[in-house]
């Protein structure tokens, strides 16, 4: 069994993005690894793995818009299934 089954991935943007303040306020505020936040001041690419990737998903759509959001349950993956 997975520690945090979604992988939780998506691009924001924005104006005057903050990679490392976006890394530091996810890693300090959201349960989760595999953390990667790269890009510039506007555009950010987040990959993520949680158990509440709505969460992610409410900060990241705090900092602009957000899109091509994938969600995926590994643990069904992980049963060959659909994720």
């Amino acid at each position: 069994m997975l520690e945090f089954k979604f992988d939780t991935q998506l691009l924001i943007e924005g104006h005057d993005l903050d990679e490392e303040a976006i890394t530091e306020y996810i890693t300090e505020n959201l349960k989760g690894d595999c953390l990667l936040a790269v890009g510039d001041e506007d555009l950010i690419k987040i990959h993520f793995h949680t158990n509440e990737p709505w969460e992610l998903l409410a900060y990241a759509a705090s900092l602009g818009e957000i899109y091509d959001i994938v969600v995926e349950n590994m643990e069904r993956q992980e049963m060959g299934l659909e994720g």
